[in-house]
């Protein structure tokens, strides 16, 4: 028996009464200037037949949960050092980088960017569109996904899942059981993983070269060395003494671990990676307005986003696009791989004959069923996560919806000379000398990835519908539907002011102060 939700509640006494109100507070607030909500505030309003149709559906797949997680506040002491050590560019091998450099609360916990610049930036602190590496061509080969919400995934963490539960336990973030990491062999666990997946994940940006640690950081030497010597750093003793010219971690570390121990006893990468993963699992982001909606607000969305709804949550089958197939639960994600055929740009993962391919999933597993599969992104707060794919191909949402319509035509469009090649259109590209000489294996790198798609389309083993048929007027709907996935604070400064530290908070000379390509800080 199904428990009633709160919006079939408010449907029921709108139906039975002579007209539903909105809650006082609401009847004089300013028309809402949010993606997918509606054009005005109305004073009264009436369920309509979207309105009971919705109500249905949200019945019927029992969409309307609220699943309890225990996860930290931003206001916990490990969360706050967390938070200083997300921001210190002391973490980064040649002191130029930061974990904030791709993952800043203001550019939607990611970078604004279609590929990331870590280190050797022009302008270390400068964050999003403008932010170049010294030769130009950004060498990080992946898009950065957010860290919003990193603790609701429960089997694995990056585009590819190489950081993994062996042990999914829903609601768990990985904390249940055992972790395998790309420090071990796939399926292998790491006994140095950390508690949960998102500590796990706080250990590897370090390690990167193009991320945070540089060519010259112990070059040669393995991650464990990286992270011996940063933890070393941080807790001025060993090989890090002394380069950090200001040092205040050790009473910091103190203060978030409420312990008094010596700095070689407490300042370690593991409880280091801890920390980071606490802030990011603070970063919890999931009252958008569809939720408001389903909890009984009838005029949080807009009437082209209740449209979009029902398209999204109806099979193809019956006249929708079928994107709960792999997009549902919480995240908006069925957290699995598949492989959706975005155009493959930037220098790759170093797959194939061409040398700049990325065959994702496969490249953990070894299994050539899952070449070109990615993990089925999160959809919350779309609205601040520009661009999209793996490779940050994809500028808006009408194109990624588009794509899923017919993946063929929109390769085909993205690779068009004649119309501008879609990478030189991007944001980050579009001033770029020789923008269209820059990766000359895109399109064939695609091709093969698209080619892998209509293989499984036509076994029947793709969740990708093939022959989707939506007009001008469902897309539309459809993209106002998933802007309405986003939750209004993290459109609001002030709103993300918790997770961004003043710079008086600092526990070092060097953390990073964002600034925008105008000067402004972020």
């Amino acid at each position: 028996m199904k428990t009633t939700t709160p919006l079939a509640l408010a449907l029921t006494l709108c139906v039975s009464l002579t007209g539903c109100k909105l809650p006082e507070e609401l009847r004089d607030e300013e028309p809402a200037e949010f993606p997918g909500a509606p054009e005005q505030s109305p004073t009264e309003t009436q369920p309509s037949a979207l309105d009971l149709q919705l109500s249905e559906l949200i019945n019927s797949l029992n969409l309307n949960q609220h699943p309890q997680r225990d996860l930290p506040s931003i206001e916990d002491e490990l969360a706050q050092l967390g938070k200083k050590l997300f921001f210190s560019k002391a973490l980064g091998g040649q002191q130029d980088s930061a974990c904030v450099s791709c993952h800043h609360p203001a550019l939607g916990g990611a970078d604004d960017l279609s590929l990331s610049v870590g280190v050797d930036a022009t302008n270390p602190d400068l964050l999003g569109l403008g932010r170049v590496h010294k030769d130009g061509e950004p060498l990080v080969p992946r898009n950065a996904p957010t860290v919003f919400n990193a603790g609701l995934w429960d089997i694995g963490l990056f585009h590819d899942s190489r950081v993994e539960s062996l042990n999914v336990v829903a609601g768990s973030n990985g904390s249940t059981g055992d972790i395998r990491t790309p420090d071990s062999d796939f399926n292998v666990a790491d006994s140095q993983a950390g508690d949960n997946l998102t500590a796990a994940q706080a250990r590897f940006p370090v390690t990167s070269n193009e991320e945070m640690r540089g060519n010259t950081f112990e070059a040669g030497e393995n991650n464990d060395a990286v992270r011996d010597h940063l933890a070393a750093r941080i807790g001025n003793y060993g090989e890090g003494e002394n380069e950090l010219n200001t040092n205040a971690w050790l009473s910091a570390f103190q203060q978030g671990f409420a312990r008094n121990d010596d700095a070689q006893t407490l300042v370690t990468f593991d409880n280091i990676a801890h920390a980071i993963g606490e802030y990011e699992r603070s970063m919890v982001f999931t009252n958008h307005l569809w939720q408001q909606y389903m909890d009984g607000d009838l005029a949080a969305m807009s009437e082209s986003a209740k449209q979009g709804a029902v398209l999204f949550f109806t099979r193809p089958q019956d006249g929708g696009a079928g994107c709960a197939a792999c997009h549902n639960g919480q995240l908006f994600s069925d957290q699995q791989h598949h492989v959706i055929a975005f155009p493959q740009i930037g220098l790759g993962k170093g797959d194939g004959t061409t040398g700049d391919d990325d065959f994702g999933r496969a490249r953990e597993s070894a299994n050539d069923n899952e070449r070109y599969h990615f993990r089925t992104a999160s959809l919350l707060n779309l609205a601040v996560s520009a661009p999209y794919s793996h490779s940050g191909s994809m500028p808006t949402l009408e194109s990624v919806v588009r794509h899923y319509v017919n993946p063929t035509r929109s390769v085909d469009d993205y690779f068009d000379h004649r119309n501008g090649l879609g990478v030189c259109l991007l944001p980050q590209f579009t001033n770029l000398d020789g923008c269209e000489d820059l990766y000359p294996n895109a399109e064939a790198n695609t091709l093969l990835a698209l080619n892998k798609l209509q293989q499984e389309q036509q076994n029947g083993t793709s969740r990708v519908p093939r022959n989707l048929r939506l007009n001008d007027t469902e897309v539309d709907q459809l993209v106002s539907f998933l802007e309405a996935l986003t939750d209004p604070c993290v459109l609001d400064r002030e709103c993300l002011a918790p997770w961004i530290p003043t710079e008086n908070e600092a526990a070092d000379n060097v953390q990073l102060n964002a600034i925008n390509q105008a000067g402004n800080a972020l």
